[in-house]
């Protein structure tokens, strides 16, 4: 029997139809607002795990899915940045399973460096994508990407944003897909080796999937029309579907469920007549751009929605034409470190000796804000140490000794290691300075476990990574373990003692976050025999 309807948000509605799917593997980074998936895919009973990376994630992805496994990877917008290298190749060679990415796009940066528009990624990777409005559509949309992606051989993203994530609305589950075959691994070399010989059909067998996935899309693929209005229209994808309703509610609305390939001719019958013809999107305008590319005419947001999260408000204000500033947001409080933080030491030395800090992502991002002061570079996840070491390469020699890069335990594991093999094959001549800033969790996404803290997703002891160790390896002989918080006076001395040295060093400021510490003792008597 199928079970009775569920309040859930997006991300439990992606895991719950993951689960209902058979997916044998979930992988992915923790990363607001997609952290949920896999914790509640886990919780469900199914089998999760936190990679390194995202490129990580989607490579065990890969894999399983040409074991003919159904596989789950899941990420945040910005994370797709990373894996788009696997992501482009594995367009190619296809999937003898089935292979879901979710990215999770944050519009307005609640929580991330940027806003970019992922529906930018489908067309230029060349594999079909779905937007789902609702958690409804979540698990629709998650188990006909399944479908599709096994009908096809072909990876699927399947884009959230921030609202569809965290916002919970009914869910009615439905019976579940045929279970897939057991995993298998037949050989494939023309098909999964991309060497040029084999990549060039192989790209020519991309192109052809897609086309005929465009021709299903356009004959039966997902989508919804709403109202009966002949003289307002509106394409609209993701949840700007669910505000334009409530916003024009005397207007006809069209949800492409799949908006790569877009249906252009349903869309082109759909819009036939209309006195005005309005595309409503989040982000970028790339409905309205393909609309437009294929001769369709169609009103586009002006420029200034393309900012932030969309609602009901700024729809009416949309279809108003109204082009007037927007009010202000009302002030609110600045996050900030927490009190007893035990990054505060680090970053009251590090403003204290007037250090040029190369920074990164995580909750010591907030080292930028008051009292402290003291970050100057902020790029990307991993973007500390390279970053630095390109400030000490070519700064006045004087300038060049006050450069430090500080990382935080996670982001060393996702892509910091690489900058350290950098800092040892091209030291500066003035040395360099990189703080670990290591507090036992993923502290900023919710307390999730990473390589570095010896546990899995569901807090079970597993290999843990040195960082001294592995600096150590590396060929950098001035590595150094402390707690910033014992004497914060001598951390200072020892920040600034390294700066003179003028040699490669490694300070591990090793404290776990005071949030996280009550659970990793207790994580921590469960390991004992």
């Amino acid at each position: 029997m199928v079970p009775q309807r569920q309040l859930l948000s997006g991300d439990e509605a992606v895991a719950l139809a993951a689960f209902d799917a058979g997916v044998r593997l979930g992988a992915g980074y923790p990363g607001t607002p997609s952290t949920e998936i896999l914790e509640y895919f886990a919780q469900l009973g199914g089998r999760a795990q936190w990679s390194p990376n995202e490129k990580v994630a989607l490579e065990v992805g890969i894999g399983a899915a040409f074991a003919r496994a159904r596989a789950l990877v899941t990420m945040k917008h910005v994370g797709l940045n990373v894996a788009a290298d696997p992501l482009f190749t594995a367009a190619y060679t296809g999937v003898s399973g089935a292979l879901v990415i979710v990215s999770a796009d944050d519009p307005g940066m609640a929580s991330s460096q940027n806003e970019q528009d992922n529906r930018r990624f489908a067309a230029a990777a060349g594999v079909p994508m779905l937007e789902p409005a609702d958690s409804q559509d979540a698990y629709d949309y998650t188990l006909l990407a399944i479908e599709v992606s096994e009908r096809w051989s072909i990876p699927v993203l399947l884009r959230m944003t921030t609202r569809v994530c965290h916002s919970k609305t009914v869910v009615r589950p439905r019976a579940a897909l045929p279970a897939p075959p057991e995993p298998d691994f037949v050989r494939d070399i023309r098909g999964r080796v991309m060497i040029p010989s084999n990549a060039r059909p192989a790209h020519r067998r991309l192109r052809a999937k897609l086309a005929a996935i465009a021709r299903w899309n356009e004959a039966e693929g997902p989508r919804r029309v709403t109202g009966q209005g002949r003289r307002l229209r509106i394409v609209a994808s993701g949840v700007a579907f669910a505000h334009a309703r409530e916003a024009a509610p005397e207007a006809a609305v069209f949800q492409p469920g799949m908006t790569y390939p877009l249906p252009v001719e349903a869309i082109r019958g759909f819009l036939d007549g209309a006195a005005r013809r309005v595309v409503i999107e989040e982000g970028d305008p790339c409905l309205a751009e393909a609309l437009r590319a294929e001769g369709i005419a169609v009103e586009a947001k002006p420029e200034m929605y393309r900012f932030g999260e969309l609602d009901v408000a700024r729809i009416r204000r949309i279809l108003a034409g109204d082009t007037e500033p927007e009010p202000a947001p009302a002030p609110a409080t600045p996050p900030r470190l927490c009190p007893g933080c035990p990054h505060r030491a680090v970053f009251e030395a590090l403003r204290d000796l007037d250090c040029i800090v190369s920074g990164d992502i995580g909750c010591y991002s907030l080292g930028v804000l008051p009292p402290f002061e003291a970050m100057d570079t902020l790029v990307c996840m991993g973007a500390a140490v390279g970053v630095g070491l390109g400030m000490r390469a070519t700064l006045p020699a004087e300038q060049a000794r006050r450069v430090v890069s500080v990382i935080g335990d996670s982001t060393f594991v996702h892509s910091g290691i690489t900058g350290l093999v950098e800092m040892v094959y091209n030291p500066p001549s003035t040395g360099h300075l990189v703080l670990i800033l290591d507090n036992g969790t993923t502290a900023m996404t919710g307390m999730q476990e990473h390589p570095g803290t010896g546990r899995t997703l569901d807090h079970r002891p597993t290999g843990k990574v040195s960082f001294e160790d592995l600096a150590r390896a590396l060929g950098i002989s001035d590595v150094l373990v402390v707690d910033p918080t014992v004497n914060p006076a001598g951390f200072r001395e020892l920040v600034r003692e390294r700066l003179a040295a003028g040699r490669l060093s490694v300070i591990i400021a090793r404290r776990n976050c005071l949030l996280a510490a009550g659970r990793i003792k207790e994580y921590e008597k469960c390991d004992e025999p």
